[in-house]
């Protein structure tokens, strides 16, 4: 069975597919871009603050399912600019313990929606 996981604390989709799907025990959250919910605007100009929008719109999605970021089992970070990998990593090893973080790619590619810098998917799975 799947349940549709919806937030308002995370940016609505903007195409026709949800923010997370809870199968069973796992949960597949969708791409997040930095978009700030509350004001539905871009968070850009800095690579360190998009990538933060973009953790906390994950951590969002993973409450509402009622997880937090120990139960990531994978995650895949696409990149703009492979030059921004070291500040987007920072940020991103704030919201884990490196004992336990998730196995994760980070990935270059030519363009993103809205033609954002970062962008990250998670998948999470109740313990």
């Amino acid at each position: 069975m799947k349940k549709i996981i919806t937030t308002k604390n995370a940016p609505a989709p903007i195409g026709p597919y949800n923010q997370a799907i809870l199968s069973e025990n796992t949960l597949y959250i969708s791409g997040q871009i930095p978009v700030d919910p509350a004001t539905g605007e871009l968070v850009s100009g800095d690579i360190a603050k998009e990538t933060d929008q973009v953790m906390l719109n994950l951590k969002a999605i993973l409450e509402e399912a009622n997880m937090d970021f120990e139960n990531v089992v994978k995650s895949s970070i696409f990149l703009s600019d492979m030059a921004n990998f070291g500040a987007v990593n920072t940020v991103y090893a704030t919201y884990f313990n490196e004992k336990t973080a998730p196995a994760r790619e980070t990935v270059e590619v030519s363009n993103l929606p809205k033609y954002v810098n970062v962008e990250i998917s998670m998948i999470a799975v109740a313990f």
